[in-house]
């Protein structure tokens, strides 16, 4: 039986199925973002922030459960500075009474608490980061298409920013079509998303373009396969340990990171999948050709005549 690393998948002979695929996920978040939207957290949205003091830190799920139970709604529950203060945040209208009323609340399930401050939380900062936040992901796409210009060739630029496009709108659909919270943390993940999903470009680009130029044939698809199938045991190898850290802070790391944990694994499946049937597939359908990447006969020529 072929191991892994001597087993040849035919990549290129499926990227036809792998362009539906993508194009339907990308309908698919397109239409949930125009319909349904994001379900914009408080960071994004403003709302209230109370932080109260235990006397034995607490369980946070219970806490949550609790303020939930009495109808709060996007509560969102971690520990501030020490593990017995807690930082409460409700998607709601501010107003006097909401610090007591928490407070209420959790001393009837037989805590000790202590409220600190309660305050409103206004929507325009989030407004600036939000549209800030868009403007460096376009000024990020933007530099990533001039370094691969300029490190590969065009073409290749092309396909690596439809990919990182392509990685950036399903994760956001999928966010959208499911409802859960965009916030900060998710927006952070976005932008490592980006940076991953690059790194295993520039990876899979780089054996491509070597292939190209020592390879003894013309057939693109085939060059390809050859390319991807090198480069496949390290993407699946560096793909997998990362997902095993994800998986890990998504049951352990708690409320805080819960949702970046989600972006981020959701971006690490399809950025390992765009790097090959986007990102890799897509300069066969530019039309990429080894002299694009080989100077021709006569210009290597003419440069050698010029050389002392």
């Amino acid at each position: 039986m072929k191991t892994l690393v001597n087993r040849q998948f035919d990549f290129m002979g499926k990227r036809r199925i792998a362009f539906a695929l993508s194009g339907l996920m990308i309908l698919v978040s397109i239409a949930s973002l125009l319909f349904q939207q994001l379900n914009l957290g408080l960071d994004f949205t403003g709302g209230t922030l109370v932080e109260v003091r235990y006397a034995v830190a607490p369980s946070l799920d219970a806490v949550r459960q609790t303020l939930e139970a009495a109808e709060f709604r996007d509560v969102s529950v971690q520990t501030f500075g020490a593990s017995n203060e807690v930082l409460i945040r409700l998607q709601q209208a501010f107003d006097a009474e909401v610090g007591d009323r928490v407070v209420e609340l959790l001393r009837a399930e037989g805590d000790a608490v202590e409220l600190v401050r309660a305050e409103f939380v206004g929507a325009q900062v989030g407004e600036q980061l939000r549209d800030q936040s868009g403007l460096g992901l376009l000024v990020a796409l933007g530099i990533v298409m001039l370094y691969v210009a300029f490190r590969f060739q065009y073409k290749f630029a092309i396909g690596a920013l439809l990919a990182l496009m392509h990685d950036v709108i399903v994760v956001v659909g999928v966010f959208s079509l499911f409802q859960l919270e965009f916030d900060l943390t998710v927006l952070a993940a976005l932008l490592a998303v980006i940076g991953y999903s690059l790194n295993d470009t520039i990876v899979v680009y780089d054996r491509i373009r070597e292939t190209i130029r020592t390879s003894r044939i013309d057939d693109m698809p085939a060059i390809f396969n050859e390319a991807i199938n090198l480069t496949l045991s390290r993407t699946l190898a560096t793909s997998g340990t990362t997902l095993l850290v994800l998986f890990a802070l998504f049951f352990l790391g708690g409320d805080m990171i819960h949702y970046f944990s989600i972006a981020l694994i959701l971006g690490i499946v399809v950025g390992t999948f765009s790097s090959i049937y986007v990102a890799a597939a897509l300069l066969l359908t530019v039309h990429l050709e080894r002299k694009d990447l080989i100077p021709p006969k006569k210009e290597a020529d003419a440069e050698e005549e010029q050389l002392p």
